[in-house]
């Protein structure tokens, strides 16, 4: 890749602890810049070390020395461009004592400029390490909770999604330059030629697009999770099914109406994808005051909510406001959950209900599939690019509708006004690489890294 321009001194040495900082094995503490090497020769000595001749990517065992610090510690020197950053990086590995590492920081930081959040990869983007949706694959990496998300990160991270859209741009590169031939040297080029061309290679590109937006559909799913709102009336085992799914007591249980006041939030990973249950209060007509927060709370819940786990005990018949509650849902995300179902009345359920039994933990599993092929519409093949940000997603769709705008309309362009279409597409396919980005959201992006990276 080549080297990007950006602004900011990018010229400076900088230094920052790499490493979570607390008591611990090791911490690391990471120079990046042209004095990198410089700044280690004052206060590192390793035996038979000449630092004229220091071999890149080899680990050194030596002692950092400074007034009251005699730190035995391993050092690692890379050589630019073959670095994280593309520049001279030194990496000390110290012992794990948190004074101990901010000392030696503010030892080195007196030749050099601590480093902000993110700059280190920062650095790495804009010296053509990596591209823009590589960093983020990055950032994603680091969040990870899940394997499924875990491999989703991989393939940004590793360059999967790059290559393929650099590959399209490639192609777009090319039909642009049929077109300026077209353009020039209309004596030795047919327009419609060229159109049909054209025509053909725009619409295999728009496919490419769609079959990546089309497996990215539940994508954002593995980063976010699904958002699910546990409702019902009072006393019908809301608390006691989210302690059924979690394995543990979790939400207070009671007989007494109105137990639960708040929502009640926590996460499980079912198949690779979070599930992130909120367990409300029970909907009621109040008087109590702290209560109709919570009652209100609930019904804020379900706005949000990407699917509804509508709570109901089955050893009775439904009450007029749970029927009135039932009609007002989204029946497109609504699950019922007959609960109670070893005393259950219930005879006949259609396919979004389910039994089950709270207290014995009867058909949990069943219901978390439910919940899974209700809000995962389509298999997430995660073998493939899966798109979870939705940046990327957002990109993607603003190319694929100038793309199908130009395909539809391409019989009444001008070879001029395709060009200009041509060059719109990947100039927005661009702002994925960090091609065609503005500088503020590459800023934005950067900033979601931690110190060190």
């Amino acid at each position: 890749m080549m080297q990007k321009k950006g602004k900011g001194k990018m010229n400076e040495t900088i230094c920052a602890i790499a490493t979570q900082l607390g008591n611990s094995a090791i911490n690391i503490i990471r120079i990046s810049g042209n004095k990198s090497k410089e700044i280690a020769e004052k206060f590192f000595t390793s035996k038979n070390l000449n630092f004229n001749f220091i071999e890149p990517r080899k680990m050194y065992y030596g002692t950092f020395k400074y007034q009251e610090i005699n730190e035995s510690c391993l050092m690692v020197y890379f050589k630019s461009p073959y670095s994280y950053t593309g520049e001279d990086v030194v990496e000390f590995q110290i012992h794990g004592g948190e004074f101990l590492a901010k000392r030696i920081l503010q030892i080195i930081s007196c030749f050099c400029q601590l480093a902000t959040p993110g700059e280190f990869s920062k650095r790495a983007f804009f010296n053509g390490k990596i591209t823009l949706s590589q960093a983020e694959g990055i950032i994603d990496l680091i969040n990870a909770e899940s394997e499924e998300e875990l491999k989703s990160a991989y393939n940004l991270s590793t360059g999967a999604f790059n290559k393929n859209i650099f590959e399209i741009q490639n192609t777009l590169k090319n039909i642009l330059a049929q077109i300026e031939v077209a353009l020039d040297y209309p004596e030795h080029d047919e327009e419609l030629i060229t159109v049909i061309k054209s025509k053909k290679e725009l619409i295999k590109i728009e496919k490419n697009l769609n079959e990546l937006l089309a497996n990215s559909s539940s994508g954002e799913k593995l980063k976010n999770g699904v958002n699910i709102a546990i409702i019902g009336s009072p006393n019908v085992g809301k608390s006691s099914l989210l302690n059924a799914i979690l394995g543990r007591d979790r939400a207070i249980v009671s007989s007494i109406a109105g137990t639960t006041r708040d929502t009640v939030n926590e996460t499980i990973i079912y198949k690779g994808v979070k599930f992130n249950f909120t367990d409300t209060a029970g909907i009621r007509e109040i008087s109590d005051e702290i209560e109709r927060q919570g009652i209100e709370k609930a019904k804020e819940e379900i706005k949000l909510a990407d699917l509804i786990l509508f709570v109901i005990d089955s050893s009775r018949a439904l009450t007029k406001d749970e029927e009135k509650m039932l009609n007002e849902l989204n029946a497109g995300k609504t699950i019922m959950v007959y609960n109670k179902k070893d005393i259950s009345i219930v005879k006949g359920i259609n396919e979004n209900a389910i039994e089950i039994s709270s207290l014995y933990r009867e058909n949990i599993n069943e219901l978390l599939e439910k919940i899974y092929e209700k809000s995962i519409k389509e298999k997430i093949d995660t073998t493939k690019i899966v798109l979870t940000n939705l940046r990327h997603i957002n990109i993607l769709k603003e190319a694929v509708t100038i793309l199908k705008d130009t395909v539809e309309n391409i019989n009444n362009l001008t070879l001029d006004v395709l060009a200009f279409k041509i060059k719109q597409i990947w100039s927005e396919l661009g702002k994925i690489t960090g091609e065609t980005e503005n500088e503020q959201i590459i800023d934005e992006i950067f900033s979601k890294f931690c110190l060190g990276k």
